[in-house]
C-alpha cells in the first residue's frame, strides 16, 4: 500500500509526532518496517488501545485516536492514476491482492469513503486485503508470504509481487515471486504492463 499505491511523506509523518510529542518516533519512522511500539501496533502485538495508552503514558497526557490517526495519515498521498489502474486490472481480469504493513490508525482511513477523491474505501480496488497487524507477521518476514499464499492457494510462480522495499521484494523472490520494485511515488502505472506479459 504505501510507497506504491500511496505515496509516503516520511518527513510530515515524522513533524507530526514531533508536533504530538513524540520525538523519538520520528527519528524511528521507517516507510518499510516501523520498530519498538510502531513495530508492535503493525506486527498485531498490542491493540489499537493498548498503543494509545502507551503514547500516552510516554507524553504525560491522554490522546485521542484522532490525534495518533493525524500523526500516522501525515504520510499519505494518492495519485489517482494508480486507483484507475487498479480498477483496470481487475477488468482485465487479474486478482488485485493487498499485502501491507499497517495499522488500525491508517485502516480506519482507507477503509473509510475518505480515501479516494471519488468517495471509496480501498477494498473497493482490491480482491483481497491482508493486513501485518492481522496476519501477526510484517513483510519481509516470509511467513507473511506463506500465509497469503496458502489463503489465496496460489503458487508463487504464479504471482508479481510489487513492492518500493527492495528488502520485501528480495524475500518474495526467494520464495519464487515475480517482483517488481519501484521507488516511493514512482509512477508504475504503465510499467506494470511488462512485467505481467
Amino acid at each position: 500500500m504505501g510507497g506504491v499505491i500511496i505515496t509516503l511523506d516520511e518527513n510530515e509523518a515524522g513533524k507530526r509526532f514531533i508536533e504530538l510529542g513524540m520525538k523519538e518516533f520520528a527519528e524511528k519512522m521507517d516507510p518499510y518496517k516501523q520498530v519498538g511500539l510502531n513495530g508492535q501496533l503493525e506486527e498485531g502485538k498490542i491493540s489499537e488501545e493498548e498503543y494509545r495508552r502507551e503514547v500516552s503514558k510516554k507524553i504525560g497526557r491522554e490522546v485521542t485516536f484522532e490525534e495518533l490517526q493525524h500523526c500516522w495519515l501525515g504520510y499519505m498521498e494518492i495519485p489517482e492514476r494508480n486507483l484507475v489502474t487498479l480498477r483496470n486490472l481487475k477488468k482485465q481480469g487479474y486478482r488485485v491482492i493487498l499485502l501491507s504493513n499497517t495499522n488500525p490508525y491508517v485502516s480506519a482511513w482507507v477503509d473509510s469513503e475518505a480515501f479516494s477523491a471519488d468517495g471509496h474505501p480501498i477494498g473497493d480496488y482490491f480482491d483481497a486485503m491482508y493486513r501485518s497487524y492481522e496476519a501477526k507477521y510484517m513483510k519481509p518476514d516470509e511467513n507473511f508470504f506463506r500465509y497469503v499464499l496458502s489463503q489465496e492457494k496460489i503458487m508463487p510462480e504464479e504471482c508479481l509481487f510489487i513492492d518500493d522495499g527492495p528488502r520485501n521484494c528480495c524475500a518474495a523472490s526467494e520464495l519464487g515471486l515475480f517482483t517488481y520494485c519501484p521507488q516511493n511515488g514512482e509512477d508504475w502505472c504503465d510499467k506494470i504492463y511488462e512485467h505481467l506479459k
